[in-house]
């Protein structure tokens, strides 16, 4: 793929973080009142490995899950920026699938339909599309960083476009058959959805295949930046997983913490490593 129609992406990611920022900064007067109500109504308190630690101790709080998703799309725009910014004139192929990854925060936008349905009296039908968009954004950005990875190890696949079409026909397939429960809703207002144990194991799976990935790619190739990258692609998992699963004030800052973190990793290392190609 060459850099200018690389760079597409990175142009296109930023319009789409936009859009889902404005979307959100417009609905947040109408949606914001009813989050009290819908966080005693959710069935559940969202999962997550700081949630694991903290819900015996911390109730929900109403308005985190809107910080985390105006959070979330604002570090998508932010990062999406500065890698089009630094990046622009730099070929490496594993910042395009970084940065597909972090497109992939925009989509939890779609998290404000929850609030918009109960405003609005919506039929379920535009929930439960708004959840499997969500799904499958995640999905696209948990596969699409396991790419970065696949690349990094030494995979010479010189068609980026069809890693990126087998990656979002993937993530549609879960995205559409996963069951979803349209009426109910965890306290991160994410919906209910099936096989939840099986998806979690398998995006575990996916973080460890990815970091070891770029250990190995260090060993292989002989440069120590792929170290600290695989340190960085675990960094963004965890501080992923947090970030999108706060439910208590306390877990929004380090979600983003540890995601700005593994993102100064992971930019600064590969730049690093292409700066001289």
């Amino acid at each position: 793929m060459t850099l200018s129609r690389r760079n597409y992406f990175f142009k296109a990611g930023i319009l789409i973080s936009v859009v889902s920022l404005t979307v959100i900064t417009m609905v947040s007067f109408v949606v914001l009142p009813v989050y009290p109500d819908l966080t005693t109504m959710a069935v559940q308190r969202a999962g997550g490995i700081l949630q694991f630690f903290i819900v015996p101790f911390l109730n929900p709080v109403p308005y985190v899950p809107f910080i985390a998703i105006a959070g979330a799309v604002l570090y998508s725009l932010i990062t999406s920026i500065l890698i089009y910014y630094f990046f622009e004139k730099t070929q490496a192929p594993e910042i395009l699938f970084f940065a597909l990854f972090v497109l992939s925060f925009a989509f939890e936008g779609f998290r404000t339909v929850v609030p918009l349905k109960m405003v609005y009296q919506l039929p379920t039908v535009y929930l439960s599309m708004a959840s499997r968009a969500l799904l499958f954004g995640r999905y696209f950005g948990v596969f699409s960083l396991f790419a970065a990875g696949v690349y990094a190890s030494g995979w010479d696949v010189q068609k980026e476009g069809y890693v990126i079409f087998i990656i979002a026909i993937v993530a549609l397939m879960i995205a559409v058959n996963v069951p979803i429960d349209g009426l109910s809703w965890d306290s991160s207002l994410m919906t209910i959805i099936g096989y939840r144990g099986l998806l979690k194991l398998s995006e575990i799976t996916i973080i460890l295949i990815t970091t070891i990935s770029f250990f190995v790619s260090a060993y292989s190739r002989g440069t120590r930046e792929y170290i600290f990258i695989g340190i960085g692609s675990f960094l963004v998992f965890l501080g992923r997983n947090i970030l999108l699963n706060s439910d208590t004030w306390i877990a929004p800052l380090p979600g983003l913490v540890s995601l700005g973190a593994g993102t100064w990793f992971i930019c600064t290392q590969l730049h690093r490593v292409y700066l001289w190609l």
